[in-house]
Order: structure tokens, then sequence, then C-alpha cells
């Protein structure tokens, strides 16, 4: 058998993050266009300045079944016609609400983008919300509720949020709305949201994909450049509070073979200086299968198949007043619960005495820097970056200086980023598990007083 010699390896071509190109429509809708050679999908991301804390008293999740019910029919189409239209276009068109306010998400190939485009505009500047179809949303919203609240992870999420924050801040309130407020939910609701906050003034669409030979001003200019709405009002975003004192939440679930572990507290966003020190010493703490939370345990105890830390922007601003959930995850089996614990800490009190080591540093340096261009394959992931962006108020070349500064980040600074991100003394800990089981245990840790709820 005779073996060809392999191959050698080629030259490492640089690597940056794409800078896109700015401009604003004569209706004052931004655009950012990235051209990406290759990438005959394009994908287009649109931010609407709509944020959950502008949702009216008693009307959460309003913001939710707007966004749902944008593709639900427009002037020119029924909801099915709609549908038809973009499966002819083999376009898919999504769009959820978040704080920072709702996104709007269209894929396309590129020989279709002209008419995806148009399906796009109709649906941002004429949509019908027939009462039915919004009847109909509200009905799915409120059968997702329930799945929802048997999930322990998504259980664990609101538990944390509820106490994190005030009871009066939007952020302590479930994002798509609880049972009592989605039933209030009408299409005169979802029309006078909709007025209110949906222009183009207040949008930004960010275009990704292969657009050599495509017209895209002539494109923008046919479609969303049709679109009309008053100014955008300035709207000043509330301040964001929250109660870090280390306490712990059992969710009880009785019976439950498992504890669903969340622990957190909010810290600095991306426009704190502190950030690519804290995204470095977090993902060393429990960013991959090799950090330190797994390696004692998952590896050396066996508890879990795997527990992660992160962190999550919330809600950002201009003058940098915004938020990030710093957070650790996961599930251990319910008698383990204790012991577990008790070694989580361990490794949060001796990562505060010993810090990270240069090789922990290293390692998470080439994870995160090393496999960027992996992670930004598809035009997609360009799109969702860039809109990231946008919604946080952040430069155009943000994501690429983010490359540069992680890998220019000392063990000092991620040790001292990530201790200070998240104090053994001040977390929140909630656990959604069978309480007569794990609540004794979990007292006698000391890691703060300890309070029962029910899981319903």
């Amino acid at each position: 058998m005779e073996f060809h010699p392999q191959p050698p390896s080629g030259t490492p071509k640089p690597w940056a993050f794409p800078t896109p190109e700015r401009a604003t429509l004569p209706n004052g809708l931004t655009v950012l266009r990235c051209h990406r050679p290759g990438q005959e999908v394009v994908a287009v991301e649109v931010n609407l300045r709509a944020p959950l804390d502008a949702e009216p008293e008693g009307l959460d999740g309003v913001a939710t079944i707007m966004a749902r019910a944008l593709s639900e029919g427009t002037d020119k189409h029924t909801a099915e016609e709609f549908a038809a239209e973009l499966e002819r276009c083999g376009a898919t068109l999504d769009a959820n609400a978040d704080h920072p306010g709702v996104r709007v998400s269209l894929e396309v190939p590129v020989s279709r983008l002209p008419k995806a485009l148009g399906l796009l505009a109709d649906a941002l500047r004429a949509p019908a919300f027939p009462d039915g179809e919004v009847e109909r949303l509200v009905a799915n919203r409120l059968d997702e509720i329930p799945h929802e609240l048997a999930n322990p992870a998504r259980r664990a999420a609101k538990e944390l949020f509820r106490e994190l924050f005030p009871a009066e801040s939007r952020m302590s309130r479930p994002r798509q709305g609880s049972e009592e407020t989605v039933r209030r939910i009408d299409a005169a609701a979802v029309r006078a949201y909709y007025e209110a906050h949906v222009r183009p003034a207040a949008a930004t669409a960010v275009v990704v994909g292969d657009l050599e030979g495509v017209d895209l001003d002539a494109a923008l200019a046919e479609t969303l450049g049709g679109w009309t709405g008053a100014a955008a009002a300035v709207r000043s975003m509330p301040p964001i509070s929250a109660d870090d004192a280390g306490r712990v939440v059992i969710v009880d679930r009785p019976g439950a073979v498992q504890t669903q572990l969340l622990i957190g507290r909010t810290g600095p966003d991306r426009h704190d200086r502190v950030w690519p020190a804290q995204l470095l010493g977090v993902y060393c703490l429990g960013g991959t299968l090799t950090s330190r939370l797994d390696r004692v345990l998952r590896e050396e105890k066996g508890y879990t198949y795997g527990v992660r830390a992160f962190g999550q922007v919330l809600r950002s601003a201009e003058d940098g007043s915004g938020a990030a959930m710093l957070a650790i995850s996961g599930s251990v089996a319910t008698d383990v619960t204790g012991p577990a614990l008790a070694d989580l800490w361990q490794v949060l009190r001796k990562l505060a005495a010993e810090g990270l080591t240069d090789e922990e540093r290293d390692v998470a340096v080439r994870n995160l820097v090393g496999v960027a261009p992996l992670r930004y394959e598809t035009a997609a992931a360009v799109a969702g970056t860039l809109a990231d962006q946008v919604e946080e108020y952040l430069p155009d070349d943000y994501q690429a200086r983010l490359y540069t500064q992680l890998a220019e980040t000392g063990t000092v600074e991620a040790t001292a980023a990530v201790v200070s991100g998240l104090p053994a003394d001040r977390l929140v800990t909630v656990l959604v598990g069978d309480a007569s089981q794990i609540a004794d245990p979990v007292r006698e840790l000391g890691i703060g007083e300890v309070k029962v709820v029910s899981g319903s």
C-alpha cells in the first residue's frame, strides 16, 4: 500500500472580526453592512428599540406577543400567504423580545434577498395584528408557561431574577410575561405597543453575507427605505439595582432525584474596562470541561455531568450604567447536593487565596481567541454579534478590539476580575430540588440564610 505524504500546513492567515460599513437611510433607519465572500446565505438582523421596561404596567409579555405577531399577516398578505411567500424565498424570519428591545432575524439565499427584504419591510411597516392571530399567540404563550415552570433550569432562572432585583424592576419578572399578565394582552394592546415604539428612526438593520454583485442600496431603498414613522423619542433607562447579599433559596420539588444549581449576582457589562479580564477569569473558572469547576466537581468527585460559569449582559446604556449577570449553573444528584456546594465554595475560596495559574490563563486565551474565526464562519454569527453591539451601544469595532484585549490580559488581572465578580460571600444561590433532602445539609454550609419556596 502506498501512502502519500502528509501535506504541510499553510501559513496562518491574519484574522480580525469584521468591521461593518455604517449608513443611514433617509427615513432614519441605520444600516450596517458587512461583505463576507462565500456566504451565500445572507443574514439580516433588525434591532428595534422597544425594551421590556417600556411595557405598560400589568402587560408584561406584550413585547413578546408583538414580536411573534410581526409575521402573522401584513397589509398585503394574510398570515398564511406571508408564510408561503417566505417559503418561496427559501427564507426564515424569527423575532424575539428581551430587556434591551426586540430583535427580528432574517436568513435568505442571496439570490432572493430583495424579495425577502420586501417581506421583512412589510412586517415592520404594516403588520396587521389580526385579533384571531393575537389570540392564538396569547394561547400559545399561556401553554408554554407550565412547561417553563416544570423545567428546573428555567425555574431556577425565574427565581434568581426575582431574588436579585426589586419587585418594581421589570428584570425581576419573567421576560415573556406571567400567566396573569399574558391573559390581559389583546390585539389592541399589541398595536399600541407597536405604535409607541416601532419606527425606522429607532431601528438598526445589520446585513451580512456575500454582497458581491448585489445592489444593496437599491434593494434597501425599495424595501426598508419605504418604512415611515415619527422621530424616535429619547427615553431614559431606569437604573439597575440588585441585592446580592449571600443567601440560598430552595425551590421545593419533592421527590426530585437531582438538584438544579444556579448561583449568581450582577456585575459590570461590556462598557466597563474590566470586561475582558472578567470574561477570561470566568472562563477559567467554568467555561469549559477542563476548567476548575469541572475538574473538581466532575472529574475528581463525580458529582455532575458539568458545571458552567458565564457572564451574560442584561442591558447596556451609552453612559455605561448597564449590568451583566455573572452565574454558575449545573445539576447534581440530590444526595450529594451539600458536598457539591461545599466543594464549589472551596473552589471559589481557593481561587481568591491562590489565584489562577498562567497555564489556565493561556488555555483560556487559546480557546477564546484562537478559535474565534471558527465561531464566525456563518453570516448569521457575524450579524448576531454586530446586532449585539448595536443593542449594547458599543462601537462597531468593539469585538475586534476585544480579542486583542483578551490576548493582552494577564493572569493577575483575570484573577482579580473573577474574584471580584463572583465573591464567595456575596452570591445568591437558587436550588431546585427536594427541600426535605437538601435543606439541612445546605444550612450546615453557612453560605447564607436558607429559605424554601414552593416549586409551583
